[in-house]
């Protein structure tokens, strides 16, 4: 895996009208948060953020950022997991391999539509790690196994170049964090 520089993104929070800056005394933030706005929404909306916004002021800070989607990633797990698997989805210019852990393809912001979009459009450029347990969720918004299962079938009917592995863990990090060296290694495979 060649020198790689990570850039971590903490969700955004909403002011409400008795807090309009969104944040306490202390500068933490309060308040609702766009997690869900922002991660499982599926649309171009994060990933023209992290393009337009995130990288350039990482760039300017210094920080060397490839422009080659090759030598890009991104990754997230549960809400993070969707949204790294949608921003290449909709970028894949700008992002061509995505690590998801526990992914939440569910019917939280229309991410259970993922499966049948991925067989419907043509096969784009880009490289899958993903990771989920047999005790995930199973809520409202759908069962998280039955989800990811359902994107590692796609991602295998359309021919993609993709790793799923089911665990029998529950929804926290802790599988997609021990597979977190395998994944790199093979997400990166042919970069040098």
């Amino acid at each position: 895996m060649p020198l790689t520089a990570a850039l971590f993104i903490d969700p955004g929070f909403a002011p409400d009208k008795n807090n309009p800056t969104g944040k306490g005394k202390d500068g933490r933030p309060l308040g609702k948060a766009n997690r869900a706005f922002e991660y499982d929404s599926v649309t171009d909306k994060y990933v023209t953020f992290l393009l337009e916004e995130m990288i350039p002021l990482a760039e300017s800070k210094g920080v060397k950022i490839s422009k080659d989607a090759k030598r890009r990633a991104i990754a997230g797990a549960s809400s993070g997991g969707i949204c790294a698997f949608n921003a290449a989805w909709q970028r894949p210019d700008a992002f061509s391999k995505v690590f998801t852990t526990i992914g939440s393809f569910t019917n939280i912001r229309g991410g259970n539509k993922f499966p049948e979009m991925v067989l419907a459009e043509p096969k784009k450029d880009i490289r899958v790690y993903s990771q989920d347990g047999t005790h995930d969720l199973n809520n409202q918004h759908g069962s998280w196994p039955e989800a990811n299962q359902k994107m590692a079938d796609a991602w295998k009917a359309k021919g993609y170049d993709y790793q799923f592995v089911m665990g029998e863990g529950t929804h926290n990090p802790r599988h997609g964090a021990m597979l977190m060296p395998e994944a790199l290694k093979w997400l990166w495979r042919d970069v040098r």
